[in-house]
C-alpha cells in the first residue's frame, strides 16, 4: 500500500496527538505534530507538508473557533497550495462554513471516527493531485500547439488566437 506524504497535526491536546500519530502512522510517511500553532509556519518553512490537520481552538476556555481561523487564513497565505482539515469539539454550521470559507479542504468533529477521519484526509489529498492549475493548463496547451506545429511559431499563434508577441511573453514565463 503506497502511503501519503507528511502530515502536520496541530492541536493543544497532547493525547490527541498521541492518538492521531498512532491512527495515522500506517497512511503517512511522516507524521509530525506540535501543540504550539505558532509552530506551524516554522516547520511547514522547514520541509514540505502535504496536509495540515488544524484543531480550532488553543486556549482554555475559548471554544469560539477564531485561533483555528487565524492559523487557516495564515497557513493558505504562506502556502496556498496545502489543504487544511480543521478539527474541533465545538462545532457547528456557522463554524464550519467560517472555515470552508477561509480556504479550509474539510472539517472534521471531535470524538472523530477513525475510518472517517483517514477516509476524508485521504480523499482532500486524491482531490488535490486531480486539479491542475490554470497556468499548468495554459503551458501544456501552449507545448502541444507549438508541437502540433513543428515549432513555427507564427502559426502557433494564430491556432492560439494570440499574437507572436504575447506568444514569446507567455513562453518566457513558461
Amino acid at each position: 500500500m503506497n502511503k501519503y506524504g507528511t502530515i502536520l497535526i496541530v492541536d493543544d491536546n497532547a493525547s490527541i496527538l498521541t492518538a492521531m500519530r498512532y491512527l495515522l502512522d500506517g497512511t503517512f510517511e511522516q507524521v509530525l505534530t506540535t501543540t504550539q500553532p505558532d509552530d506551524i509556519l516554522k516547520l511547514m518553512a522547514q520541509q514540505p507538508i502535504d496536509i495540515v490537520l488544524l484543531d480550532m481552538n488553543f486556549t482554555l476556555g475559548v471554544n469560539n473557533g477564531n485561533e483555528g481561523l487565524f492559523w487557516l487564513r495564515a497557513i493558505r497565505k504562506q502556502h496556498p497550495q496545502t489543504p487544511v482539515v480543521l478539527l474541533t469539539a465545538y462545532a457547528d454550521v456557522n463554524l464550519a462554513v467560517k472555515g470552508l470559507k477561509n480556504g479550509a479542504a474539510d472539517f472534521i468533529t471531535k470524538p472523530w471516527d477513525n475510518d472517517e477521519l483517514v477516509h476524508k484526509l485521504k480523499d482532500v489529498l486524491d482531490m488535490q493531485s486531480e486539479i491542475v492549475s490554470l497556468d499548468e493548463m495554459e503551458r501544456e496547451h501552449i507545448r502541444r500547439t507549438i508541437d502540433h506545429c513543428h515549432g513555427n511559431l507564427t502559426q502557433a499563434a494564430e491556432l492560439l488566437g494570440i499574437t507572436r508577441q504575447t506568444l514569446y511573453n507567455k513562453m518566457k514565463r513558461l
